[in-house]
């Protein structure tokens, strides 16, 4: 019987200190080197895109106060325009109902001529028709009258009434199924009435308060 043959190692375990490194020194400072500036360009790109989402948020919120600061001076705007129409307006009624009178007293007889030149033309075929007018004017109606009566090619019977609770300047044309009249009080009441349902509207219920220079100047104008 043959003896058993003992194994044999081919590895001496006790040289592996002995052994050399996988990589060289300057391959593992290469590859050092190499992941150092690897991470600092994903830094560097992180930092980027940091910056850019902090900028983009800055100039967004910048955008947005923009954007209300116009939105607000726009309804200061509005609110200007608003108001400078109103006055205007104010104004305008204030100096007309100043105006009126005085040239109503300068020709008192021109509205009535016209109102009556319109009535005679439409109402030649009527039998009659009765001119009321304030007693100051009557000499001057009935003869002016009488010529747009002529002009006007009315064929009736002219009859031209002095009253003196008619305010000058006004006039009640009447015939057998109708009449005109021209009444400036109540017109300007009618006037008045339109142009503070318009103001309201326009100024809204936030008007402001407080006394400006338009209707300082319409009160010098009124008084």
């Amino acid at each position: 019987m043959n003896a058993p043959t003992k194994f044999l190692f081919d590895v001496d375990f006790a040289g592996g200190a002995n052994r050399k490194p996988a990589i060289s020194l300057a391959e593992h400072a290469q590859k050092l080197a190499e992941a150092e500036a690897a991470a600092h360009r994903r830094g560097y790109a992180e930092a980027q895109a940091d910056a850019k989402a902090e900028a983009e948020r800055r100039v967004a919120g910048a955008l947005e106060r923009i954007a209300d600061g116009i939105a607000e001076a726009g309804k200061a705007l509005t609110a200007i325009e608003t108001r400078l129409e109103c006055e205007a307006v104010e104004v305008a009624v204030a100096v007309a109902r100043k105006l009126a009178p005085a040239l109503i007293a300068r020709e008192p007889f021109a509205e009535i001529a016209a109102l009556a030149s319109d009535c005679f033309g439409q109402l030649v075929a009527a039998p009659h028709i009765a001119v009321r007018i304030h007693d100051t004017l009557y000499t001057t109606a009935r003869e002016k009258l009488d010529d747009i009566v002529r002009a006007r090619g009315f064929e009736g019977r002219l009859v031209v009434l002095a009253e003196p609770e008619i305010a000058p300047g006004d006039c009640r044309i009447e015939w057998a199924d109708g009449g005109a009249n021209r009444d400036s009080a109540g017109a300007d009441a009618a006037i008045g009435a339109a142009v503070a349902a318009y103001l309201s509207a326009r100024r809204g219920p936030t008007a402001a308060s407080g006394t400006t220079d338009a209707q300082r100047y319409v009160e010098e104008i009124a008084g």
